[in-house]
């Protein structure tokens, strides 16, 4: 299967939250409904403005979205004021796993990431996929580090206040 991958358009929007959604965990913490949620429509706009984001898709042959990820560039003083680059939101859709989408969107990142000028591309996968760490580890990647989260609860008043 040919797969291209994309910078993300907002007339993706639609179909990368229904990814994002039809996920085993997605679909306890995103909200697909036509029409979106406009905080949705927000948090595009602001990736797709900051040059140190890209959101991207995957299609196949037929110009039909399979897949989506986030690619993040943060600017680090340490490894002598380096930059990392940071993989998140790696989502295929369920129909078409263990076609080699994810693997075309992660060579999609090494490359974007080194084109960059990044020293290492991290990520994290939740410890409920299993599956995740092994996909990674055929990629190359380490399980180096233990990764913490801090969630917060935050009230829709909040949420619109940061906006």
């Amino acid at each position: 299967m040919k797969i291209k991958i994309r910078k993300a358009e907002l007339k993706d929007l639609s179909q990368i939250v229904k990814i994002l959604a039809g996920d085993k965990l997605g679909k306890f913490r995103e909200e697909f409904a036509e029409p979106l949620p406009v905080n949705y429509t927000n948090a595009f706009e602001k990736i797709d403005a900051n040059p140190s984001q890209l959101l991207l898709v995957a299609e196949d042959e037929t110009r039909q979205m399979v897949g989506t990820m986030q690619l993040t560039f943060i600017q680090y003083l340490t490894y002598r004021g380096g930059l990392r680059a940071q993989a998140e939101a790696v989502f295929v859709r369920e129909d078409f796993r263990g076609k080699g989408v994810g693997s075309e969107l992660m060579r999609y990142a090494i490359k974007q990431s080194k084109l960059r000028g990044a020293h290492l591309l991290q990520l994290t996968t939740d410890k409920q996929r299993p599956e995740a760490v092994k996909f990674y580890e055929k990629l190359g990647f380490k399980a180096s580090h233990e990764g913490m989260k801090l969630h917060f609860k935050l009230s829709n008043d909040i949420i619109r206040s940061v906006k």
